[in-house]
């Protein structure tokens, strides 16, 4: 098989949650050009518009479901209209997640209940679902999920996130176990650890301690708008089949340090 077929994903269908802008829609960009079909959800119809606009002028067959992906009651439905519409899933990006900044001892419990609803239970439950309705039968699929450099390690002074950093840390240990315990059906699970990326979400802390944080980079800048989609594809297609359980960090170097 030549290396361009080990990345052809013409006839796949991708789906990925919190698709609409960000690391999701530059995920998205990255499997449409490779031949995907993509589902991508958010929970705001007027993001989701946007995005699908901007594939679709790009050639890509796009798909928008609005969803609120922490109600776990509605994760049946949705795959439900995924199939409906493209038979199968061969690819799933869990990449919806919600942050808080608080003190740990003055964290109020409605936001630790927000963070890890999103960022842990969402991504078990569609997960589960998918996997049981599409990938173990066909013995075939793509697990990834957006974790983080937060996952990896604790914070540096002046950041006060720490039930991100858990359900992160979550993140990279459900990609380990899921990987071993569905590896018998050929399926790999893997998980993106990103550094820090110019978001509506990270903005914020980027706006208060941007100079700080670069300082702790090696390559001195941070991440832009092409430099998850090298990643993706290759955790995405054939051309990384042989990688499972693996947390890898997209940071420049600032896990190293």
């Amino acid at each position: 098989m030549s290396l361009k077929q080990l990345f052809d994903l013409t006839g796949k269908v991708a789906v990925i949650t919190g698709g609409s802008r960000g690391l999701g829609l530059q995920m998205a960009e990255a499997l449409g050009e490779l031949g995907a079909k993509l589902v991508i959800s958010a929970r705001k119809q007027h993001e989701l518009d946007d995005a699908q606009k901007h594939l679709e002028g790009q050639g890509i067959e796009v798909m928008t479901i609005a969803a609120d992906m922490s109600k776990r009651e509605t994760i049946p439905g949705f795959v439900d209209q995924v199939i409906e519409r493209f038979g199968d899933i061969d690819i799933l990006v869990n990449n919806a997640g919600a942050t808080w900044g608080a003190p740990a001892e003055d964290h109020p419990d409605e936001a630790w209940d927000k963070v890890m609803n999103l960022n842990v239970d969402a991504t078990f439950f569609l997960t589960r679902e998918v996997g049981k309705r599409c990938m173990i039968p066909r013995k075939s699929g793509k697990v990834i999920t957006t974790a983080s450099i937060a996952g990896l390690s604790g914070n540096p002074e002046g950041m006060s996130t720490i039930a991100y950093n858990t359900s992160k840390g979550a993140n990279v240990n459900f990609t380990r176990a899921l990987a071993a315990e569905w590896g018998k059906y050929n399926i790999n699970v893997n998980s993106i650890c990103p550094g820090f990326f110019p978001s509506k979400m990270a903005n914020g802390l980027l706006d208060a301690m941007g100079e700080k944080m670069l300082e702790r980079i090696p390559l001195n800048r941070f991440g832009g708008e092409e430099d998850m989609k090298g990643l993706i594809a290759l955790l995405a297609t054939e051309a990384g089949r042989h990688i499972t359980g693996q947390n890898i960090a997209i940071d420049g170097g600032t896990t190293v340090c």
